[in-house]
């Protein structure tokens, strides 16, 4: 009988050579545990218990945060507590249940919320349809490019949080490194909590902290800012140096070239792009303001047409995943299908089902816009339909190359987007008002939970592929999790308005649905869209790919804030330092290794910490230090910032010629 690995492989994260095989820890040969009793109830007991904390701390404290890490940690815990045999499967399967949590959520409070604000009536069944509805189609639109992003660019994208969370999962079978994951784990945690929870520092620090930095903030709109936080530092050192530094030329552009520049040119205006009601001049704004109302547009306008490019050069796999369909209808004689079928971790749900499951939920989505109070005739239908089709489609490709780059997905900004085009098309077709927006925002809704699931479902599937998960149990079961979260999110959301409401001095934060219901008001009562700035946007992303620099990493930096950016330009350093010291590969292969247990460690220590911080503030537990944070929190923030950036450097280094951890 095989025996799995105990660490990935030595090829798990770099480009294969060429007649080289990735070989997974659970061996293709033999049928491991995954799907099983334990395994799919516990997972659905995540997926209950982290849909409504998410969406109860990000509408109620403004705070997301991402449940897959903390959910790998519990699986983990919970499978060598109980001592369950063959644990590492079935915690894949755990983790992948779960996960869909945060990508529901993030989808239903970005936008529905939005409903509650602008006084629009909606009810549960249109809620959870929107939710559960655009899950569906986000996993099956997805599943056609498993191969290509998990398998074919093997090697070629750093996938930082799938990367993270299979850290966790194999060190926690007892894998090699699972003590300095561990230790880690604790110096992150125990790093961000302090700061989140006591401000004992601040957790980002500006140059505004000397006098002369807030007189060129206030006067030339120059400001730059870094997050001290140690998960960020861990994801640009997972993320490496390259793509760090795309994302923070194009963060760079924005925060010392157009928001000073837009000062210089427009400071004594008032630009009122989306009549809104703004009443500021360019000059009396701060930079932060000035990059939330104008420059983060041009990123949006960048994500946007670096999104279109990707799926121009893309067509060879769309036109693939297509021909596969085709080819399966013929029949089941070809060779491709056959090859691939002899491997257990390279099986999908067939791509028959999967065409039939689009063809369905395509015809549900009318059904629900037709017949569900969403629209007001079948010609608005059909509208709305091929809105949610096309969009959700080509940006699902969009999605999965930002969430396998960085790690987030800027499903925020194509949200936008979609908010947008929807608003022109349903107003060019009748559409307006009240009626109007609450359709926008329904559909918008459906696109914003599409992508936002398919991008964490293809980190799932990542950790499926490094780990020797059967693809196809992921898939099936990942409709039953998206289920499970959409009835558990809406139900949290329709409890929180009655309770708080969205509006009023006690409401809920809700910013990101604030944000929409600002953008969308005005488009349908007559207003406009700030297509200048996606237009520069857009010029961007295209000169970019002319120069062949990664247009989408590059919008991503402008749409991103800058102390999010800086911090993964430094952990990219760590990164590229630390495996380049000597001339033997395998020492440097080694180092960068074992940096990739600490970066894995800061990761999932700042983010389950950070679910316990926000947790408590929820419940009124302050034990936050004003005074000490307010005069002193900023000035000192960058000495712990310099110990966590030694400690992961000097630790990475301590490894012999033989490859083990000192």
């Amino acid at each position: 009988m095989e025996e799995r690995q105990n660490a990935l492989p030595e090829n798990a994260q770099r480009e294969l050579l060429p007649g080289e095989e990735y070989k997974p820890l659970l061996g293709a040969e033999r049928q491991w545990a995954e799907v099983t009793p334990y395994s799919v109830l516990t997972g659905l007991l995540m997926v209950v218990i982290f849909s409504a904390a998410a969406a109860y701390l990000g509408l109620r404290v403004g705070q997301v945060f991402e449940a897959a890490i903390p959910i790998a940690i519990i699986a983990v815990g919970l499978t060598s507590a109980l001592g369950k045999k063959d644990g590492l499967g079935q915690n894949v399967i755990i983790q992948s249940i779960g996960g869909c949590s945060g990508a529901v959520v993030a989808g239903a409070i970005f936008t529905l919320p939005a409903i509650y604000i602008l006084g629009v009536e909606v009810n549960f069944a249109q809620m959870f349809l929107s939710s559960l509805l655009g899950g569906v189609l986000g996993i099956l639109f997805l599943i056609p490019f498993r191969k290509y992003f998990v398998k074919e660019m093997h090697g070629k994208y750093p996938f930082p949080e799938a990367t993270a969370t299979t850290q966790i999962l194999v060190s926690g079978e007892g894998g090699k490194g699972a003590g300095t994951l561990l230790v880690s784990g604790l110096i992150g945690g125990l790093y961000d909590f302090l700061v989140s929870t006591f401000g004992t520092w601040a957790d980002t620090v500006s140059t505004t902290v000397m006098g002369i930095g807030q007189t060129i903030a206030d006067k030339a709109k120059v400001l730059l800012k870094i997050n001290t936080s140690a998960a960020v530092l861990g994801l640009g050192y997972i993320i490496g140096l390259k793509y760090a530094f795309v994302i923070c030329c194009g963060s760079l552009l924005v925060w010392l070239v157009i928001i000073p520049l837009m000062n210089i040119l427009w400071g004594g205006q008032v630009i009122d792009l989306m009549n809104t009601g703004v009443t500021a001049t360019i000059g009396e704004m701060s930079p932060d303001q000035i990059f939330k109302d104008y420059a983060r547009h041009i990123g949006i306008g960048g994500i946007a047409t670096a999104g279109i490019i990707g799926i121009i050069k893309s067509f060879g796999v769309i036109k693939s995943a297509v021909g596969l369909a085709v080819r399966e209808f013929k029949g089941p004689n070809n060779v491709i299908l056959s090859e691939a079928k002899d491997l257990r971790t390279d099986e999908d749900i067939p791509m028959k089902t999967i065409v039939f499951g689009i063809v369905i939920a395509l015809l549900a989505i009318f059904a629900f816009f037709a017949f569900g109070g969403v629209v007001n005739n079948i010609w608005q239908a059909i509208v709305g339909l091929l809105i949610v089709g096309i969009i959700s489609f080509l940006f699902t490709t969009v999605a999965a190359n930002a969430i396998a780059i960085v790690g987030t997905n800027p499903v925020s900004g194509m949200t936008l987007m979609t908010l947008i085009i929807a608003s022109l098309i349903l107003v060019a077709v009748g559409l307006k008002g009240n009626a109007g927006m609450a359709a926008a925002l329904i559909i918008g809704g459906v696109v914003c939970t599409a992508l936002s699931v398919a991008g964490s479902f293809i980190t799932d599937l990542k950790i499926g592929y490094w780990i020797g998960s059967t693809p196809k149990k992921q898939e099936g079961w990942k409709f039953v999790g998206v289920a499970v979260a959409a009835a558990t999110v809406c139900g949290v959301m329709l409890v929180l308005n009655k309770t708080y409401g969205f509006v009023g001095d006690q409401a809920l934060v809700a910013p990101q649905a604030n944000a929409m219901a600002a953008v969308i008001q005005p488009m349908m009562n007559g207003g406009g869209a700030p297509w200048l700035l996606y237009g520069i946007g857009a010029a961007i992303a295209i000169l970019l790919t002319i120069f062949k620099v990664p247009a989408l990493a590059f919008a991503l930096g402008m749409f991103i804030p800058i102390d999010l950016n800086l911090p993964l330009l430094v952990g990219g350093a760590i990164s590229w330092y630390v495996s380049t010291r000597t001339k033997d590969k395998k020492v440097n292969d080694e180092r960068q290794n074992k940096g990739t247990l600490i970066a894995s460690g800061f990761i999932a220590g700042g983010a389950l910490m950070g679910v316990v911080s926000a947790l408590l503030k929820f419940f009124n537990v302050n034990w936050f230090l004003s005074s000490w944070h307010a005069n002193y929190g900023e000035a000192i923030a960058i000495v712990p910032f310099v110990g966590l950036i030694v400690y992961m450097i000097v630790s990475s280094m301590k490894v012999n010629n033989y490859g083990k951890n000192n």
